[in-house]
């Protein structure tokens, strides 16, 4: 069938639908820690429990801030193993990067324990004999010791294609950083003072004398104002 003419605006690329579909499970997370913490900045390391985030647990992580810029993973799902080839849990967060790309990382996540913010990573494998090309999305929210530090983080970290022969290691191709602002302490607008009405404009007089009636000759003789009786006891 010739196509030649068919409209070009009509043409829908897939691809792009396909792969947002895939990091769904960062939003779930995200969404998880948002409702968490309420007004607050952010939830405590206690309130994370695993069945309010069941769909995403596989993507799913904690790690702990154990030096400036290094946390190691306390706990973490499956995926992330899958990437690695081997049990993940006390390696670094950095261990899923590449060396060029690891001290991005490490400002990264300073930027997120000391402002408090949340983080974005967008990542990217290179192909490799036995590894295709893989792209992938890392997401990281802060979280309070039960001692009230800032020393936790939830994240997630999902993959997009083949894994191939692990381990995979990732460059940072892009980070979106979001400076946490809880309700309680945004700034309580100012009452808008209220408007007062308008004055009637009055006729100006001198003293307490009333004002003067007119004498235009066109005036009717009826129109005139009576005479008044002043009556006085002196």
């Amino acid at each position: 069938m010739d196509n030649r003419g068919q409209n070009k605006h009509n043409v829908v690329n897939m691809t792009r639908n396909i792969s947002e579909k895939s990091f769904t499970p960062l939003a779930q997370v995200e969404a998880y820690w948002e409702a968490l913490r309420g007004a607050r900045l952010m939830p405590y390391r206690s309130e994370i429990d695993p069945r309010g985030i069941e769909q995403a647990l596989e993507y799913s992580f904690i790690v702990e801030r154990i030096a400036p810029g290094i946390a190691r993973l306390r706990i973490a799902g499956s995926h992330l193993s899958d990437l690695m080839g081997m049990e993940v849990r006390g390696m670094p967060l950095t261990a899923f990067i590449a060396p060029g790309s690891r001290r991005q990382l490490s400002d990264t996540l300073e930027e997120v324990f000391e402002t408090p913010a949340t983080c974005t990573l967008n990542l990217h494998s290179e192909k490799a004999p036995g590894m295709p090309p893989l792209s992938a999305r890392l997401i990281l929210m802060p979280l309070k010791s039960d001692l009230g530090d800032v020393s936790r983080l939830l994240g997630a970290l999902v993959s997009v294609g083949d894994t191939g022969r692990s381990p995979r290691r990732f460059e940072i191709t892009g980070t979106s950083l979001r400076p946490i602002i809880s309700d309680e302490s945004a700034p309580v607008p100012m009452a808008k003072e209220p408007s007062l009405p308008t004055p009637r404009p009055v006729a100006q007089t001198s003293g307490f004398a009333e004002p003067k009636p007119s004498f235009r000759t066109e005036t009717p003789l009826s129109d005139a104002p009576y005479l008044r009786l002043v009556k006085s006891d002196d």
